[in-house]
C-alpha cells in the first residue's frame, strides 16, 4: 500500500492538477479570514472552506490515471487497493492544506472573541480550529469517494452530485462538519474554546464509510 500511495503521490504532483483546488482554498482564506479578525471564527471558515477542497481533491486523484493505466495497476495490486491508495493519498493532501489553513488562520488572526472583549487561549484555539479542519477534510473526503468513480463515472453527474453533497454536508444540523464549525463560530461569542471531539470521531467513521464502499464497487465495476 505505500507503494502505491507513493505512485498516486507522484501522479498527483506530476499532473499539476492540485494546482486548482489549491487556489481555490487560497482565495477562500484570502477572501474569509482577515488579519486582526477573531480566531475561533475565523477557524470556523477555514475550516468549512476545506470540505469542498477535500473532495475536489479526491476527484483529482481518482480520476488522475489513464483507464488503461488503471486497469493494469488494478490488475498487479487489485483494483480496491488502487482505489484506496487514490483517496489516502487526496485524504493526505487535504490534511497537509488543513494545518496549512490552521497556521495561516493562527498567525494573523486576533485571539479574542468575536466582540474583542474576552481572550481566547492560544493553544486551545488552535487545536479546536485544527480538529474542525480534519473533521471537514474527512467529510469532504467521504464525498467525493462517493461522488465519483466507481459510484458516479460521468462528469455531468459527478461535478453536480459533488456540489450538491457538500453544501448538504456542510449545513446540514446533524452532519459532523457543521457541529465542528458551528461549535468554532458559536464559542467566538463569548470567548469560549470548544474542541470537537465527538464529531471528529463521527467524521472518522462516515469517511471511512464511504471510501470503504468506494472501495468494494470498484473490485465489482468493470
Amino acid at each position: 500500500m505505500t507503494a502505491l500511495v507513493r505512485y498516486q503521490a507522484a501522479l498527483l504532483l506530476r499532473s499539476h492538477r492540485w494546482l486548482a483546488p489549491l487556489l481555490l482554498y487560497g482565495v477562500f482564506i484570502a477572501v474569509g479570514v482577515q488579519q486582526g479578525n477573531p480566531v475561533l471564527d475565523s477557524f470556523g471558515y477555514a475550516a468549512g472552506a476545506l470540505l469542498p477542497v477535500a473532495a475536489w481533491l479526491v476527484r483529482v486523484c481518482v480520476t488522475n490515471e489513464p483507464s488503461a493505466a488503471r486497469d493494469c495497476t488494478g490488475a498487479a495490486a487489485g483494483p480496491w487497493r488502487v482505489h484506496l491508495a487514490a483517496v489516502l493519498t487526496a485524504l493526505g493532501a487535504s490534511t497537509a492544506l488543513a494545518l496549512a489553513g490552521t497556521a495561516v488562520v493562527a498567525a494573523i488572526s486576533d485571539f479574542r472573541s468575536a466582540d474583542h472583549q474576552v481572550h481566547v487561549p492560544l493553544w486551545p484555539a488552535t487545536a479546536a480550529g485544527t480538529v474542525a479542519a480534519l473533521a471537514c477534510a474527512l467529510l469532504g473526503t467521504g464525498v467525493g469517494a462517493l461522488c465519483n468513480r466507481p459510484l458516479l463515472r460521468s462528469t455531468a453527474w459527478a461535478v453536480p452530485s459533488t456540489v450538491l453533497a457538500t453544501f448538504l454536508v456542510l449545513f446540514a444540523g446533524v452532519s459532523p462538519a457543521n457541529a465542528a464549525v458551528t461549535g468554532l463560530v458559536g464559542g467566538s461569542h463569548h470567548g469560549t474554546v470548544v474542541v470537537s471531539l465527538l464529531p471528529l470521531a463521527a467524521a472518522a467513521l462516515l469517511g471511512a464509510a464511504a471510501v470503504a464502499v468506494a472501495c468494494v464497487l470498484s473490485s465489482r465495476r468493470p
